[in-house]
């Protein structure tokens, strides 16, 4: 995505070519095919009626049109908005003229993709990529608006096509040698130091940066101009190399400093020191605002102000493997009629069949869509299935709460409930209950049905924090009887997390008590130090003992708040993976779930 407003208040023409190349330069995080394979979309916001406003209009969409047949990018439709004015008090409020371009293009390996996060703290050095050739333009920029809403005159701009394509290609082969360890480009908000404190902040290491001195630029200048470009971090060994291909292709380039263990960015423009601050500070000041917004909306700030304290000293969590994660046989994907089959349940408000469709699929099952609708008419049975997976989402749009209305649908539907109970109590049967799935099976008493009475039962409750929580939290798998987390014991894994009512509650402490004795909760929230938890952010909802999921004491039957079938496949997991894990891993941990699933019946 590319945008740039403040910009094209400036120069609607400059505006828009920043857009572009903010755009394309995000895209660059991933080994694209080619600068001319790429398209667009254009979306435009004006209030082009107004007197004035449809010239500028026009000065942004030539410039658009003239910088795309340069670079040889193509659209392929949009949408417009050009009546965005209101009269409030005799007054005409109206929007700028905005442009979003939603750029996209072939990736022929989803693998190779670099994200910010400083990779090498200590063994790797910065090079800033500048397509600009050192100029340092203000106009436009998120310095400039802090300093009492002003906009300046001069805006950043691509003044040489030619050479911002040279950068791109050039980008591109250092991706394809697998030469970049970090990318981030610097043509959004903030400039430079914004770019580089990102870096350092999500990998909790430090930078030593020196910056040149540039004639008639001071260090406001060079570190909060919002001009096109790169950083990348490259690993100190392979630096020439790379510095030799940016040279082949006539990209301009500096080296600006290098990576240090140590938890502080340093920063200096000529001689002096310009900047100096721990990583932990820093992010305590990057999240102040965030900070004061969430104590005014959440219900009770405790958990914004856990949050908060935790930044300045914060840990990077430790992942474990136990296990050797393995693709499924070939064979066993195309055993054909051989194939267990599970029912992958949904009703009116499921949003992610299709995920856990594709995690059992790729596990070896034959998958089918049943909906509630299905069972009630009769024209489907559980009768025909090996396994079961209610999946997330948000059943009956949650009106009277989450997952109520489904299992209303079963528990006064007497033939329903007969056929799931028969299905429960079934010895070579298996169930899998996931986020709103897990509400589901957990208000049907599917797990603790054969131990506790109706008002014992383990209910499902509103996240501490009051709001919706979707975050990558650590899980630690526990000794459990589960079958589908067989032989993944010790193991310390992130997972997707997005729900709303995900805390366990028990009415009883007996009932609890007997959860933790007979090793019924087999996913724990975890902290840095691997340590089950209570605290948020690292436990999303509160759950005490920090409790993720629960089985079935003859751990047949398994329901969980977290979402694995998010994290079956290594793309959609490699963000937060070691880097041997990267390297070495056939597949992703969590398809061990689906596997030991199929192992079972």
């Amino acid at each position: 995505l590319g945008e740039s407003p403040l910009k094209m208040l400036v120069n609607p023409a400059a505006g828009t070519r920043m857009v572009v190349a903010e755009a394309l330069l995000n895209l660059c995080a991933a080994s694209i095919s080619a600068i001319e394979d790429i398209a667009y979309r254009a979306n435009w916001m004006a209030a082009a009626k107004l007197p004035g406003e449809g010239p500028v209009m026009y000065d942004a969409a030539v410039s658009l049109r003239d910088l795309s047949i340069r670079l040889k990018i193509k659209p392929d439709g949009g949408k417009d908005s050009l009546t965005m004015a209101e009269l409030i008090e005799k007054v005409f409020v109206k929007a700028p003229v905005t442009l979003i371009l939603s750029a996209y293009v072939t990736v022929f390996d989803v693998k190779k993709v670099v994200t910010p996060d400083i990779k090498r703290p200590g063994e790797s050095v910065l090079i800033l990529i500048d397509p600009a050739r050192g100029k340092n333009r203000l106009g436009g920029s998120a310095f400039a608006q802090s300093l009492g809403g002003q906009i300046g005159d001069v805006c950043p701009d691509i003044d040489d096509p030619e050479l911002f394509i040279n950068t791109v290609v050039a980008i591109l082969k250092l991706h394809q040698k697998g030469l970049i360890l970090a990318y981030h480009d610097r043509t959004g908000d903030g400039g430079l130091i914004i770019t580089l404190a990102e870096m350092a902040m999500a990998r909790n290491c430090g930078l030593a940066v020196s910056l040149g001195e540039v004639e008639g630029c001071d260090a406001y200048a060079r570190l909060f101009s919002e001009e096109a470009g790169v950083v990348i971090e490259v690993d100190s060994s392979k630096e020439q190399e790379v510095l030799s291909i940016l040279r082949s292709q006539g990209a301009p380039y500096e080296m600006i400093g290098s990576t240090r263990t140590e938890p502080v960015m340093s920063i200096s423009y000529g001689e002096d020191e310009v900047f100096d601050m721990r990583t932990g500070v820093m992010r305590r000041m990057w999240e102040r605002t965030s900070f004061e917004i969430e104590k005014l909306q959440m219900p009770d700030p405790q958990c914004a102000q856990e949050e908060y304290a935790l930044y300045e000293n914060m840990e990077t969590p430790q992942c474990v493997l136990t296990f050797e994660p393995k693709p499924t046989l070939p064979e066993i994907l195309i055993a054909g009629a051989a194939k267990p089959k599970v029912a992958i349940l949904r009703t009116h408000g499921t949003n992610s069949d299709r995920e856990m469709m594709a995690a059992f699929h790729a596990a070896g099952f034959v998958t089918q869509d049943v909906n509630m609708y299905d069972l009630k008419t009769g024209s489907v049975s559980l009768d025909a299935f090996s396994g079961i997976a209610p999946s997330g989402g948000f059943a009956d749009a949650d009106i009277f709460g989450s997952a109520k209305g489904w299992a209303a649908s079963v528990l006064f539907d007497e033939r329903l409930k007969e056929m799931f109970e028969q299905f429960r109590i079934t010895p070579n049967t298996f169930s899998f209950w996931e986020c709103n799935g897990c509400q589901f099976g957990i208000l049907l008493n599917w797990i603790l049905g054969d131990v506790f009475e109706e008002n014992c039962q383990p209910r499902m409750a509103h996240n501490l924090s009051g709001r919706f929580e979707h975050r990558w939290p650590m899980l630690e798998i526990r000794s459990s009887p589960s079958i589908m987390l067989d032989g993944m014991e010790g193991s310390r894994l992130v997972i997707p997390s997005a729900h709303g009512e995900g805390r366990f509650y028990f009415p009883k402490q007996e009932v609890l008590n007997y959860v933790l004795e007979n090793d019924l909760a087999p996913l724990r929230y975890v902290d840095p130090a691997g340590n089950p938890t209570e605290q948020y952010p690292y436990n999303p909802n509160g759950s005490p003992h920090g409790i993720a999921a629960l089985c079935s004491p003859d751990g047949r039957h398994l329901a969980m708040m977290p979402h694995p079938t998010r994290a079956f496949r290594m793309h959609q997991c490699r963000s937060w993976m070691p880097e041997d894990w990267k390297a070495d891993l056939e597949a992703s941990p969590w398809l061990q779930m689906f596997q030991n699933a199929r192992k079972f019946v």
